[in-house]
């Protein structure tokens, strides 16, 4: 499949292409173009002249636009998600998954539309004022740029531009080069649905080459990201005056409190699928689970058993539980980061062997120390660490003792200590009775700390992509 660049609507190929393959196998899916700086700066250009014609539809326009692209995906799912799978690696079943949040973020986005509110200020209430009324609306900010991630192309993606345009502003995607072709057929779809072809543009190739010059643009207003933390210090400190959403990283903790010894299964379970879905390649994957001593050995026990019963292999089979990493080299840090872990005394439970080039077994380690990567940094890949705790102050202090602050979780039946672990658990999302990769996407969702900077949630989104002007009438005049 021979990928290109969307650029006011039309197909932009270069001689210099960069090949995407099958995480799986390795095998050639397609090539896309390898970007620079002057198709950033056409791009930005191009989607300046997209702004001016969004501001001509009007909030229904834009909302039916939106509804009519969700319905498109959903018509074409299968499509989309055997792209996925070949672009990510994913299974069929969490591809499936992503198209159908995709359809339903899109949707809400749609909703949203409709909903970029302001309201009446009250002049007269300051000292000395007479005769004055006014307001305030939420504007568009201009261009925006789109940097998505490779675990979630069409949904993260989606989560972007979706509020993007429902609030008038046009986008420039600069999506992963492992995962661009999937983003190229969600551009499309959305073009076909009624915006402006020069209000949806994506540019492929590499961050550090076409992603930079899109970030350094002064005409680019806000640049919304998610990815590593090291990459958002860097597009921040080259960025300039202009707003940013980050969504960062996480390596998410857990807490099994002591009252749980009739569900150690089920929450094994659950536990388990938190951290090895998507071989753990998600932001808010249970890394790090807490578990009060008198119910550690026997969660260890039916989480060993649970892991050790999924399916490792090929992810376009149906009855594949967990399929590849993205690439050799993520699996090359994974494995490194499980030897150190056991090289400062950690023991592994179950798990760690490497199958191929890509497949890591689901690993289970227990007892690993605070100053291995595995407790401190995130792993993403198919490890869950476990540490027997005392109390519920203890599981708290351990949890916080992170550079991250994404989601958390604890299971527990005692309401006080819920609130507890609530009010001081240094966290964007608290699930109570629920694993911290627990996300739907109307929720606000962002983290504190080195987890980023503002919220995604189409709602939520909207405020940050938009302006606040205020409005103020004098009747004296």
């Amino acid at each position: 499949m021979k990928g290109y660049m969307l650029i006011g609507g039309k197909r932009v190929f270069k001689k210099e292409e960069i090949e995407i393959r099958f995480p799986y196998d390795n095998s050639l899916v397609g090539t896309i173009p390898r970007g620079d700086e002057r198709d950033a700066q056409l791009a930005v250009e191009v989607a300046e002249v997209g702004f001016k014609k969004l501001k001509e539809m009007t909030a229904y326009e834009r909302f039916r636009a939106l509804e009519k692209a969700a319905r498109i995906i959903s018509k074409r799912s299968q499509e989309f998600a055997q792209l996925l799978t070949l672009e990510v690696g994913k299974t069929i079943k969490e591809s499936m998954g992503e198209v159908g949040r995709a359809v339903n973020t899109l949707t809400l986005s749609a909703e949203e539309a409709k909903r970029v509110l302001g309201e009446e200020v009250p002049f007269e209430g300051a000292p000395g004022v007479k005769g004055k009324v006014g307001f305030y609306r939420r504007v568009p900010i201009g261009v925006i740029g789109c940097i998505t991630p490779f675990n979630f192309p069409l949904n993260l993606t989606c989560h972007k531009v979706g509020p993007a345009l429902a609030a008038g502003n046009s986008v420039v995607i600069k999506p992963s080069e492992n995962t661009s072709l999937t983003v190229i057929k969600l551009a499309e779809v959305l073009i076909e649905a009624g915006f402006p072809p020069e209000a949806v543009n994506v540019l492929t190739g590499y961050g550090e080459e076409v992603g930079d010059a899109l970030v350094r643009n002064s005409k680019v207003r806000m640049i919304t990201f998610t990815g590593s933390v090291e990459t958002g210090k860097v597009i921040m400190s080259r960025g300039g005056l202009k707003k940013y959403a980050m969504e960062l990283g996480s390596n998410a903790g857990v807490y099994v409190d002591r009252d749980q010894s009739s569900r150690l299964k089920e929450l094994a379970e659950r536990i388990g699928r938190g951290g090895f879905t998507l071989a753990g390649q998600v932001c808010i994957s249970v890394q790090r689970v807490f578990v009060h001593s008198e119910v550690y050995d026997g969660f260890l026990k039916e989480l060993s058993s649970f892991a050790e019963g999924l399916k490792v292999g090929d992810p376009r089979s149906e009855d594949t539980d967990v399929g590849p990493v993205i690439d050799k080299g993520a699996a090359d840090r994974i494995m490194d980061w499980i030897e150190e872990a056991l090289s400062k005394g950690a023991e592994l439970v179950c798990g760690g062997k490497r199958l191929s080039d890509t497949l890591i077994e689901p690993t289970v380690i227990k007892d690993v120390p605070r100053d291995s990567k595995l407790f401190r940094k995130e792993v993403f890949g198919p490890v869950i660490v476990v540490n027997r705790v005392s109390s519920l102050e203890e599981a708290i202090e351990m949890i916080n003792d992170s550079p991250y602050g994404l989601q958390a979780g604890i299971f527990t039946n005692d309401l006080r200590g819920a609130m507890k672990f609530a009010q001081e658990v240094e966290c964007g999302g608290i699930m109570v009775n629920e694993i911290p990769t627990f996300r739907v996407d109307q929720m606000p969702y962002g983290g504190v700390k080195e987890s980023g900077i503002g919220r995604e949630g189409p709602k939520f989104a909207v405020e940050e992509m938009t302006e606040i002007k205020t409005i103020c009438f004098d009747l004296n005049y």
